[in-house]
């Protein structure tokens, strides 16, 4: 029987000591749940009671960002299935000058923060909640229909869009920081796309990227449970890890040979807490149930539970089986 709760097992890790076993966390989608209120919060209520994770991490539709603005889609009525595009917000540079920063009451805006407060009162409060935010850029990015559309404005017309980006940023400061009094522990900040060498320079992050995240994650306060994550393969994951976000946990995809290794990651992040080691497009998806407790064991056995947070580095998908998702959770 587990020693501590979620919450103490969770504060154990980032003090530096080590907790009774190992904590883990999954998630993932439920499109044909998302469009509404009830939907997302009963989707992650369920997810959380079935499989009893250490933390939530709340997974919103992914554009709720950018509804504010203009954003359009048709909503999904399978799991398993993506919502439909159907109006993206800029094409040209002169739409840039359009963004401009949304009041919370904006609908998605106010949508999620009711989403995390009902989360909060039917949870047991001693399950840390971590509301995903995607950062400035990231959030940018979701506006052009091609990333190469971003890309290339970067290049040509920085101020058009470093003027959107102070926009974006004004609004998710005011919107992180409600989300706090609403209930969420903390973030789960993810750069998606953005940092990596496929669209920007580890120096136009430093420009577009860094300064507009900090901004955002900053306004969680000194005493939130953030962690950061950083998607796409090749990603500037080292040099993220070395600016001063205030998140200890940190996420990626260790399983993407152009990625830090899991094991070369504990010595060279050596003031992080890691989170990751489940290969979620891989076994976690093929193999049988008893292979991904040999899995799990294996994982175990490699990484001490107060530096390994036993997790996918991306949102897993959902076909992925049920039953390997609750050999994990028993193999804890």
């Amino acid at each position: 029987m587990d020693r501590l709760s979620h919450r103490e097992r969770i504060s154990c890790i980032l003090t530096g000591e080590r907790p009774d076993r190992h904590a883990a966390s999954m998630w993932r989608h439920f499109f044909h749940m998302e469009s509404t209120v009830e939907g997302t919060a009963d989707a992650m209520l369920y997810f959380q009671r079935e499989y009893d994770w250490d933390f939530m991490k709340v997974n919103p539709r992914a554009d709720y960002h950018i509804e504010g603005w203009g954003f359009e889609q048709i909503w999904s009525k399978n799991e398993f299935e993506k919502h439909k595009k159907t109006r993206f917000l800029v094409s040209k540079i002169e739409d840039w000058q359009d963004i401009r920063p949304l009041p919370l009451s904006t609908p998605a805006l106010d949508d999620h923060l009711k989403i995390v407060s009902l989360i909060r009162k039917r949870s047991d409060k001693e399950l840390p909640i971590l509301f995903t935010v995607f950062t400035p850029l990231a959030i940018a990015g979701r506006m052009v229909e091609h990333n190469a559309t971003l890309a290339e404005h970067l290049k040509t017309a920085p101020e058009a869009v470093e003027s959107a980006l102070r926009s974006i940023t004004d609004t998710f400061v005011r919107f992180v920081a409600e989300l706090r009094n609403a209930g969420a522990d903390g973030l789960f900040f993810a750069t998606t796309q953005w940092a990596a060498p496929e669209f920007v320079s580890w120096a136009d992050y430093q420009r577009f990227g860094l300064p507009y995240d900090l901004q955002v994650i900053r306004a969680t306060d000194t005493d939130a449970l953030n962690l950061l994550h950083v998607c796409h393969s090749s990603c500037f994951l080292r040099q993220l890890a070395a600016e001063p976000y205030p998140a200890k946990l940190i996420n990626w995809n260790s399983d993407d040979p152009t990625n830090l290794p899991l094991d070369r990651a504990i010595t060279e992040l050596p003031q992080k807490v890691l989170v990751g080691g489940v290969d979620f497009s891989g076994w976690l998806l093929h193999c049988t149930p008893d292979e991904i407790r040999y899995k799990i064991d294996k994982l175990k056995a490699d990484f001490t539970p107060d530096r390994l947070i036993i997790a996918p580095g991306c949102a897993i998908e959902p076909k992925t089986p049920k039953e390997n998702l609750r050999a994990i959770r028993d193999s804890l």
